[in-house]
């Protein structure tokens, strides 16, 4: 008999909320989830991961699938609703594993899940593995079940964002390795193919 498949969450990197785009949002936004205000700062990179995890995550009951690494709260569901004070908050502090602001949030936040989530459950970070401002501390708890799509490496930003979106469309997911010994650097892969979309990810451009 076929195994079912385990457990599977996905960890998005941050967006940086400083900069001017994030002075816009901070004048007229009145609320809106810690996704959405992300993808507005980011661009394509930010929209690729959020479409990318909600298609492909299968969390435990109860358990949100999509976690978004913060500046000063740790690990947060996506769907989470964010205000100004919020943002305001978030661009105040700069993610380095030495601020304390931000290290013992996610600390504890990655140390929760890691005790709720089975040895069997993959955590699947959406990110870049080349700084230690967030793998640090996420492979000290999760050890092997931190893992990342193979298919990033060489690729930059918007290439990782398009190819999500790709993925998104095509119903086909990618593949995974574990974090913990990966090359961090490989070689930068052909460019995308240029595709638009027109359902459901609308006049969105994948070059």
């Amino acid at each position: 008999m076929k195994k079912a498949p385990g457990h599977r969450i996905f960890l998005l990197s941050p967006a940086y909320a400083g900069g001017e785009r994030a002075r816009m949002i901070l004048r007229d936004s009145k609320g809106a989830s810690v996704a959405e205000v992300f993808t507005f700062l980011s661009g394509l990179y930010f929209r690729g991961k959020i479409a990318y995890a909600d298609a492909f995550a299968r969390p435990p009951r109860g358990m949100p699938g999509v976690l978004v690494i913060t500046p000063t709260r740790g690990l947060i569901d996506a769907r989470t609703r964010i205000r100004l004070d919020d943002l305001r908050e978030f661009a105040a502090v700069d993610i380095h594993q030495d601020d304390s602001r931000y290290r013992l949030p996610i600390e504890r936040e990655a140390r929760r899940l890691a005790l709720k989530l089975s040895t069997e459950s993959e955590v699947i970070l959406l990110g870049s593995i080349a700084t230690g401002k967030y793998v640090d501390v996420l492979l000290a708890n999760f050890g092997q079940r931190l893992r990342f799509p193979a298919d990033f490496v060489g690729r930059g930003d918007m290439s990782r964002g398009g190819l999500m979106l790709r993925c998104v469309a095509d119903g086909q997911e990618l593949s995974y390795i574990p974090v913990a010994g990966a090359i961090v650097n490989g070689k930068r892969p052909p460019k995308l193919t240029p595709r638009r979309y027109t359902t459901p990810l609308r006049s969105v451009s994948t070059n």
